[in-house]
């Protein structure tokens, strides 16, 4: 089990960070510009997702890149299109629930119930992790045999 979450890890923390970095700078710079909780939440939201999802891909891109270049292959479009594919099946579901209902809904209350700006982007940004995490990880390991194996 160690193995695994250093595994889980190693592909998600460096998307997490970075978008957690740009989720909560984002919110805050909105909120003082507009005041505004929902264009807040929404654009912390999108924002959030636009850097994880651009970071997942391109590292997946780079693995990919590499696990072919010891087999003396090149990358390809299909390629590119199962790289698609796989974040699809490892997030689809998931990132849809996140992205439309979980992560804007608790980051337009949490900062009201908290009545701080900072705070509340912060918590509700690691209670809608959970909630985005646990599925993730687990079709991930379903997953990764079948659509991670670039030939």
């Amino acid at each position: 089990m160690k193995n695994k979450v250093i595994e889980w890890a190693k592909r998600y923390m460096p998307a997490g960070i970075i978008s957690s970095t740009a989720t909560i700078l984002s919110s805050v710079f909105t909120f003082k510009i507009t005041q505004n909780h929902l264009t807040t939440a929404l654009v912390g939201t999108w924002v959030g997702n636009i850097v994880y999802f651009g970071y997942m891909l391109l590292a997946d891109i780079f693995a990919a890149k590499k696990e072919l270049r010891k087999k003396n292959k090149k990358y390809s479009f299909h390629t590119f299109i199962q790289n698609i594919r796989a974040l699809v099946v490892e997030f689809g579901f998931t990132e849809v629930a996140d992205s439309l209902f979980i992560r804007p809904t608790l980051m337009y209350y949490f900062p009201i119930w908290v009545n701080d700006i900072w705070l509340g982007i912060i918590l509700a940004k690691i209670v809608a992790d959970i909630t985005f995490y646990v599925p993730a990880i687990i079709v991930y390991e379903y997953s990764k045999q079948k659509l991670r194996n670039f030939q």
